[in-house]
């Protein structure tokens, strides 16, 4: 190992390399004593049991531990092999969150770990001093505690699990995939992952994603995961594994990355809290892949807890040149500060009913929509001011039709050419100019169609191939070094019910030209809409569904886009830069899920389901002090946070 790097791993954290290596026998010297409750215990609960001596730090990890043990098996029936089709398990009992186990290969044999959970493929001795695993940690951390009687920092003892999409210096970094890396592990820590671990957060593994953070819940290396609610139905997007391993009670809390809605549909689905912060919020340093419209934030079971972690990763990264944005506009006092809201008195949110209208979507959606509509009810009980158009009202639609036409300018022309048309040349063959001046003047003569739902279709060109391959000659591996390589030298899974990922890849490498021009003009558009339209109406927030079609079978066909509703959630807002928190909202009794008929399919209902759903509050960029207040107070007012039955606590556990 460098000296670089062995300087980098000893400012990690609280370490001492006289760490010792945890007990042979799992759990064998650090028994909890019986007043510490694991189960959707929160960072408050899990520090105080330590302060008070109820639970050393190792205990705390080995209670994780051996709740990873038990439910993080392989889900679905796996016939041809981890990398064929697969076929799910009704209340399979496993779920296959977390991909990679920070644990050294000889402590990991004595748990009874497979070699696939080890923390390194390409380093099978792992011995680093540098590079103590987590129980070690844990265990200084406890030996700093019995020194000094006081934690480590805001996050000491929090168990954290990283998307694999992040850089950890200690653990395999692979975005899901099995590639053929020289050196699985990266040169060194993502730098949010590096301010947790000085904050004292204790990174246990690395989650289960979406390979390469696309969708469908499968990666190549880590395999199929599980929703803990009912095991045959997807768990959310790319980010599930982390919102899995937070619901089931293996993690204290986790980290997702969103680009479309990957943090707040597994939130949503798995009855948790997701927060997509500002996008300039949170450093996008040791992010395979980074993209314009990405963003890093905290999945925790409460608002204060993701609150906490918030606290420790945003803020300002010279490694990240959209965080100078976030300068002088964080609050002067901690985000978790915010998050223990009881009143709403004086608060006004706006109901965006462009999201929740039963004429324009299907049967699949109606329930969710019904309890999002209570959720609006309980906002008033708690003193805000709802602003609401009205069922098949349109919160942003007087703003759409004034300033849509003329910031979009080009592109909403050439979305739309019976209005604006071209010649064979591409060159118009119309005055557009004068065609927008006439809709600025008369708002009739803007199509009618337009709306806050179908904005979308701002994309860039060339920003999969260059960020991807920008990442990979900063990480520096002696094999793979591009996009190509991850083509050629890797491993891919076959099974038609999900994406191809090789494809995805080989698409990519087509790609010529870097043009993020467009997306960068969407997102001022977009951002001047709304804005405007909070201004006139004087609203803090925004609130809406996180998506109101429950999850699908997990190898089945999902609800068809309609009138700009995707079946998982609605993006297009935490795509323009505003951050974005879910809570849960209750759940479903009901569901219609699509079935295939012949080649076509048709939905089936009503089926008896009880599926989480979330409720989405939106706030202007930075603006997650407005987003924690109204969070918090509707989840101390409604409660519906409830543990997966059938990942209750184990035998003996406390």
């Amino acid at each position: 190992m460098s000296s670089t790097l062995a300087g980098r791993c000893r400012r990690h954290a609280v370490l001492s390399l006289t760490l010792v290596v945890a007990a042979a026998s799992p759990g064998a010297t650090q028994a909890p004593r019986s007043t510490f409750h694991l189960e959707d215990a929160t960072i408050a609960h899990l520090q105080q049991a330590i302060v008070a001596g109820d639970i050393t730090t190792v205990g705390l990890v080995e209670l994780y531990l051996k709740r990873i043990k038990a439910y993080n098996g392989t889900c679905v029936s796996e016939p041809q092999g981890m990398l064929g089709p697969i076929t799910t398990i009704p209340h399979a009992g496993q779920l296959n969150a977390l991909s990679t186990l920070n644990l050294r290969p000889a402590t990991r044999k004595v748990w009874g770990f497979d070699d696939r959970k080890a923390r390194s493929m390409t380093d099978r001795v792992d011995d680093a001093r540098e590079m103590p695993d987590a129980l070690e940690v844990a265990a200084a951390q406890d030996a700093r505690f019995r020194q000094t009687t006081r934690l480590v920092g805001p996050l000491h003892g929090v168990v954290i699990a990283i998307k694999d999409q992040y850089d950890t210096f200690d653990m395999r970094t692979t975005s899901g995939a099995d590639a053929q890396y020289a050196n699985d592990r990266p040169p060194d820590d993502a730098t949010f992952v590096r301010r947790l671990r000085e904050a004292g957060a204790i990174i246990l593994a690395k989650a289960n994603m979406a390979e390469y953070a696309t969708d469908g819940a499968r990666s190549s290396f880590g395999g199929t995961f599980c929703n803990p609610y009912d095991t045959e139905r997807a768990p959310g997007m790319s980010s599930a594994g982390s919102a899995t391993a937070v619901a089931a009670n293996l993690v204290t809390c986790a980290i997702g990355e969103e680009t479309v809605v990957s943090i707040r549909w597994p939130a949503a689905v798995n009855n948790i809290v997701g927060l997509a912060p500002t996008q300039e919020l949170v450093s996008r340093d040791g992010m395979m892949g980074a993209g314009l419209n990405m963003r890093t934030g905290p999945l925790c079971r409460t608002v204060q807890d993701a609150a906490k972690v918030l606290d420790v990763i945003a803020g300002y990264d010279p490694k990240d040149e959209m965080t100078a944005f976030s300068a002088g506009r964080t609050p002067s006092q901690p985000y978790a500060g915010f998050a223990a809201t009881a009143r709403l008195d004086g608060v006004r949110i706006g109901v965006i009913r462009e999201y929740m209208s039963k004429k324009l979507f299907s049967k699949a959606d109606e329930e969710s929509i019904d309890i999002v509509e209570r959720a609006l009810g309980d906002l008033r009980k708690l003193g805000a001011t709802v602003v609401d158009p009205g069922p098949e009202g349109a919160l942003f639609q007087s703003c759409v039709v004034r300033y849509a036409p003329q910031l979009l300018n080009a592109q909403f022309a050439a979305q739309r050419r019976a209005l604006f048309p071209v010649n064979a040349a591409g060159e118009p063959s119309s005055d557009h100019i004068a065609t927008l001046l006439d809709m600025a003047a008369d708002a009739s003569l803007v199509p009618a169609d337009l709306s806050i739902r179908n904005l979308g279709g701002l994309g860039a060109q060339g920003e999969g191939k260059y960020m991807i391959n920008k990442y990979l000659r900063e990480r520096g591996d002696a094999n793979i070094k591009s996009n190509a390589d991850l083509i050629g030298k890797a491993t891919f899974y076959q099974d038609p019910n999900f994406p191809d990922r090789r494809q995805m890849r080989e698409n990519t490498e087509r790609q010529l030209e870097l043009d993020t021009a467009v997306r960068l003009q969407g997102r001022f558009a977009v951002q001047s809409i709304v804005l405007q339209c909070m201004e006139e109406q004087r609203l803090d927030a925004l609130v809406a569904p996180t998506a109101s079609v429950p999850s699908p079978k997990l190898n089945g066909p999902r609800e068809p886009n309609v009138n700009g509703r995707s079946p998982v959630g609605w993006s297009f807002l935490g795509q323009q830069g505003f951050p974005v928190i879910s809570v849960p909202a209750g759940f479903t009794t009901e569901v219609w899920d699509r079935v295939r008929e012949g080649t076509a399919t048709r939905l089936a209902g009503p089926i008896p389901a009880t599926l989480p759903v979330g409720v989405d509050f939106v706030g202007r960029p930075f603006d997650e002090p407005i987003l924690f207040r109204v969070a918090s107070a509707y989840e101390a007012a409604t409660r519906h946070r409830t543990p997966p039955e059938e990942f209750g606590p184990l035998p003996g556990e406390p």
